[in-house]
């Protein structure tokens, strides 16, 4: 077993192996492909600890310059070792090459983008009357915690860390058990930048819950900022209440595509397919519903159907497939579950994919897309978040149907409208209430612009010059000072 396929926690600059060890496991065929060790309170109260000391013993917490420079650095680390962490992403993950890829590629810009900012956390100064002067200066708000998420481990960490680092706090960062080699890689990433204080980023592994909740509770770490489901995300947002901390949740989705009569099918189809399979579905912004005026529903269903039935599900050792695994076979069994529910209850089956229970495939976690129709949103297919390859189409008439149908959710994360009308595509934009809206594509977003969810899909941003704003505090000083007619 290479040193890589060994998980530990890396807190206040060493390696850690605390724990339980455990096994990791590929969920493309069910073999374990090294261990880790398994934390918990232990490893959350050296974390917090050391990000403590570091945030209130150096500079960092007050030089732009040096956290630039280090973020930059950081950006050139992940670099370096891109083609490295993809495949341990694919490994550990199970997703197919080019996703992989694709996650690794976001990390140094991500990065870069926030180096920007580490030299931009200004203030404001005014002279409110004469001989009095105004400052507001916008502080790091202390020791940051950080909760990620096992379905795009490296981004999802990068994306929540960097911000948190250009504002000047320092991180206590929970990884989750399912991504223990790609954290421990990190890690060892992270330790390659010398400008980064000791102790300024602490990472655990934890299969569990403990660690996690520590941070929330811990008056020592004001901000957090998680990804993952609502349902915690709501228990974070209770344990947190208390001492008011700042939050920024990242949580779930149930994304709709409203096609229209006019849509360009052709370009629409493939982006649609890919709404549904990436990461196979295991994705807040996974395209849950599928909303097709009348008029292109005959073609939208065949044209999907085919392509879904096409999609290639195989482990991403095997460069032709299109769609990995999923995490586990515990959610196979969940989203299967929930499939054979929706038909129970009434749903059409346009594609019925489902758990691979037969040759080479069927030691893995794999489950083949599927598209069901529904008449209406009364069933949990339709209202939940799958967090697999399952779609629901639903046709719809008008314009406003169209719009009531895609609000009509506890979610709001991201929508799609495709339209050739160019009217159309910004006139129902400011009528969705979602965070991120994509005309004539899928996701469509850059690390320069705010991300993130409303209502049931969460609070705060991620990207943008907004993303520093949950590491910030404003802190305002007043002076009053002798001017010539005082003298």
């Amino acid at each position: 077993m290479n040193h890589h396929h060994i998980g530990r926690h890396w807190i206040n600059g060493e390696f850690v192996a605390s724990g339980v060890e455990r096994a990791v496991i590929n969920p493309a065929n069910g073999e374990a492909v090294g261990c880790y060790h398994d934390g918990g309170l232990e490893e959350a109260a050296a974390s917090i600890a050391a990000a403590q000391r570091t945030f209130h013993g150096c500079e960092w917490k007050s030089d732009g310059a040096r956290r630039a420079t280090a973020l930059g650095r950081l950006a050139d680390a992940f670099e370096r070792r891109a083609a490295e962490l993809a495949v341990l992403i694919s490994l550990e993950n199970g997703k197919v090459a080019a996703e992989a890829g694709f996650e690794v590629s976001m990390l140094s810009r991500t990065l870069r983008f926030q180096a920007g900012l580490a030299m931009q956390t200004f203030g404001r100064v005014l002279e409110g009357k004469p001989g009095s002067m105004s400052m507001v200066l916008r502080e790091p708000i202390g020791v940051s915690g950080h909760i990620i998420p096992w379905n795009s481990p490296a981004v999802l960490f990068v994306r929540s860390l960097a911000p948190a680092l250009a504002a000047g706090t320092t991180a206590v960062v929970k990884m989750p058990a399912q991504s223990a080699l790609v954290a421990t890689l990190m890690a060892e990433i992270i330790a390659e930048v010398k400008e980064l204080p000791r102790g300024a980023v602490n990472i655990f592994i934890e299969g569990g819950a403990e660690g996690a909740k520590h941070i929330v509770d811990s008056p020592l770490v004001p901000a957090i900022s998680f990804t993952g489901s609502t349902a915690t995300g709501r228990a974070i947002a209770i344990a947190a209440a208390p001492r008011f901390k700042r939050l920024g949740l990242e949580l779930g989705g149930k994304g709709p595509h409203l096609v229209f009569d006019d849509a360009d099918i052709v370009a629409a189809l493939p982006k649609i397919e890919k709404s549904l399979t990436v990461f196979a579905g295991q994705f807040c912004m996974t395209a849950g519903r599928l909303l097709v005026q009348r008029g292109v529903a005959d073609v939208v269903r065949e044209g999907l159907a085919a392509r879904l039935r096409a999609v290639k599900v195989g482990p991403a050792s095997d460069p032709s497939s299109s769609m990995g695994p999923l995490i586990d076979k515990r959610s196979v069994d969940r989203v299967e579950q929930m499939v054979q529910e929706a038909i129970a209850q009434g749903a059409k089956v346009l594609v019925r994919g489902g758990p691979v229970t037969e040759g080479p495939l069927s030691c893995g976690a794999f489950y083949r897309p599927t598209l069901l129709e529904i008449q209406d949103l009364s069933t949990r297919i339709a209202r939940e978040e799958v967090f697999g390859p399952v779609q629901v189409l639903q046709v719809f008439d008008t314009e406003q149907e169209a719009v009531d149908l895609a609000n009509d959710s506890e979610y709001g994360l991201s929508a799609s409208i495709w339209s050739r009308d160019a009217d159309r595509g910004l006139r129902i934009a400011r009528q969705l209430e979602t965070g991120l809206v994509s005309i004539n594509d899928w996701i469509n977003f850059g690390v320069q612009f705010e991300i993130g969810g409303v209502k049931a899909s969460g609070l705060g941003r991620m990207g943008g010059l907004g993303s520093i704003d949950g590491f910030l505090e404003y802190k305002q000083i007043g002076q009053v000072y002798r001017t010539a007619a005082t003298e």
